[in-house]
């Protein structure tokens, strides 16, 4: 029993590591080829929550899945071209006040039209229910979780290591200067970064607003564990993120069962460790600012 308690621990900190996944994954495309520190990434997860809660009632769970994240993408379009463009070549700290007070806003938006209260949004009947694997028993929707988590991550996989559009993406990261001698403009690419960055927060938003509950600070909450994510696996690398994600959820998870009162320390002991062996991260590369 100690060993199936011990397993449920470890797929419960895969668990979070994939919802801090689809948060740390959009933060980092866009930091690396903007060079935008997105500190309002978190607010977009938590319009995504209320965005499913809302429409869920007319659309039901299926449709808001589907729909919610695709509204906050195309916010995302109207964030970047409005905002985000304007700080590309300016100096990095003033897109990080810009995004902060973005954050703000977005908080105190939705504290002002939904309320401060928690709402309520419960799992589907349709999705609810255990397995049974012999004495070893999970949530149904938890499993749920990871195959769609997984599902994103590989078709973000595709579009960016097996698109012409993702080696536009990569080569901008890498070198933006020669991306422009050779006449392709970054701009368009970064607009769609954007909308798949925010995109990808949006549907973390709906998968865990009935795990997590749904409140206006939902967004600051997550959004510090999803900056250890990126910071452990290196600024620029797609793998690194995914391997921090994954480590730092089995690291949260069976410290939570050794330890309790340090489960939400853990991940920022293992954030300093890492930086002190290596200040790139697990896989961090070196990247150029968009210009």
């Amino acid at each position: 029993m100690a060993i199936i308690f011990l397993l449920e621990q470890v797929l419960n900190g895969l668990l979070v590591g994939a919802y801090y996944l689809l948060i740390a994954l959009g933060l980092s495309l866009i930091f690396s080829l903007g060079g935008i520190v997105n500190l309002a990434h978190g607010a977009f997860y938590a319009i995504g929550a209320y965005l499913a809660v809302s429409l869920a009632p007319w659309i039901g769970f299926g449709g808001a899945f589907f729909a919610s994240p695709l509204l906050v993408a195309l916010l995302g379009v109207l964030i970047e071209r409005f905002f985000f463009q304007k700080f590309y070549r300016a100096d990095p700290i003033l897109s990080l006040l810009l995004t902060f007070g973005l954050a703000m806003i977005i908080e105190q938006s939705l504290r002002m039209t939904f309320g401060a209260a928690p709402l309520p949004f419960s799992i589907p009947p349709a999705l609810r229910g255990q397995v049974f694997v012999g004495d070893f028993i999970y949530p149904r929707y938890r499993l749920i979780i990871f195959g769609v988590a997984l599902a994103a991550v590989t078709a973000t996989w595709f579009l960016v290591y097996r698109t012409a559009f993702g080696r536009v993406v990569r080569a901008g990261v890498q070198n933006p200067d020669m991306v422009g001698a050779l006449g392709i403009s970054l701009q368009p690419y970064m607009t769609a970064v954007v909308a798949l960055g925010l995109g990808l927060a949006g549907l973390a938003g709906v998968l865990l607003a009935p795990i997590s509950g749904v409140h206006p600070a939902m967004g600051a909450e997550i959004l510090t564990a999803a900056f250890v994510v990126v910071v452990i696996g290196g600024l620029g690398s797609f793998w690194g993120v995914i391997a921090a994600a994954a480590l730092v959820g089995v690291v949260r998870g069976l410290t939570i069962y050794f330890f309790p009162p340090a489960g939400e320390a853990s991940m920022y002991l293992l954030m300093a460790l890492v930086l002190l062996l290596r200040p790139r991260g697990l896989l961090g590369e070196r990247i150029q600012k968009f210009e």
